[in-house]
């Protein structure tokens, strides 16, 4: 199994160490779409899967969620989150043994769905659904200095319910003079450049496990197309996710990272527990 680059107290002491520099920003990959951000002691969670819930759940059936990487903290040992995300229902995006623990450890924590997925979210986490931020496409919500807008996504469509909700949704998060994108999980859809082209994105994670019919499961971007978008965005800095969790359901970076080279976009490819930190001039 892989080793994250840091792992338990070691990440937590990585996390704690990071200096709070006014226009300084920290970034942490938790694997699969996990990704962990700091930013002048604020802290701000993207789709968090930190447990086995996927692999017991599926462990004697057909399609074995064997996990590849080891975990990298365990969700009770984070009790500094601010706001956590959900950007679709799926277990890897909407985990309850995760998000339920740092709803303990957090209780102030202030966790946000797609509109459309707020009941299940509160059936899933036996909360209240007035304890859930719910925000819809074409909306932004405020969390002390976050700035969260909800796009679209297209897992592998741009699936609504019947109040024209979209179920699937990224977020352009604001925080300071820093602009990120996670895409949670998508393919390309058509428009996707012109809405996102609105913001200056410093930063977009983006998945890259691509999309095989003998997976069974909703497909991803490929590593081309990833770093296809980041370009088209423009994108200062991208970053891939969603691989290296499951072995069914991973591609490798290679494609990404050549992709990447040939369009001059500049990258970063992370291990799980590994962070990317830049400032910014005053």
């Amino acid at each position: 199994m892989i080793k994250p680059h840091l792992q338990g107290k070691s990440f937590l002491s990585d996390v704690s160490n990071a200096d709070n520099l006014k226009n300084g920003l920290h970034l942490w990959w938790l694997g699969q779409s996990g990704f962990l951000i700091k930013w002048n002691n604020y802290y701000l969670l993207f789709d968090p899967y930190l447990s086995d819930s996927l692999s017991r759940k599926y462990a004697a059936t057909d399609k074995p969620h064997t996990r590849m990487t080891e975990q990298v903290v365990r969700p009770e040992s984070l009790d500094f989150i601010d706001v956590v995300t959900s950007s679709h229902n799926h277990t890897d995006h909407l985990d309850g043994e995760t998000l339920s623990a740092l709803m303990r450890q957090n209780p102030k924590i202030q966790l946000v769905v797609p509109s459309a997925n707020r009941s299940f979210a509160a059936e899933r986490l036996n909360v209240d659904p007035d304890k859930i931020n719910a925000i819809d496409s074409g909306q932004s919500i405020t969390i002390g200095p976050i700035e969260l807008n909800a796009v679209p996504a297209a897992h592998e469509n741009l699936s609504k319910d019947q109040l024209g909700r979209h179920f699937y949704v990224g977020y352009v998060a604001t925080l300071g003079p820093w602009t990120l994108y996670h895409s949670g999980d998508t393919i390309p859809y058509d428009g996707m450049e012109n809405i996102l082209q609105k913001w200056e994105i410093d930063v977009a994670l983006l998945p890259i496990n691509g999309r095989r019919p003998e997976r069974r499961v909703a497909g991803n971007l490929w590593g081309r197309e990833a770093a296809l978008l980041a370009k088209s965005i423009g994108a200062k800095t991208v970053i891939p996710c969603h691989y290296e969790m499951f072995e069914f359901n991973t591609e490798a970076p290679i494609e990404f990272e050549t992709e990447c080279r040939t369009l001059g976009q500049e990258y970063q490819t992370l291990k799980a527990g590994q962070r990317w930190s830049r400032s910014k001039p005053n």
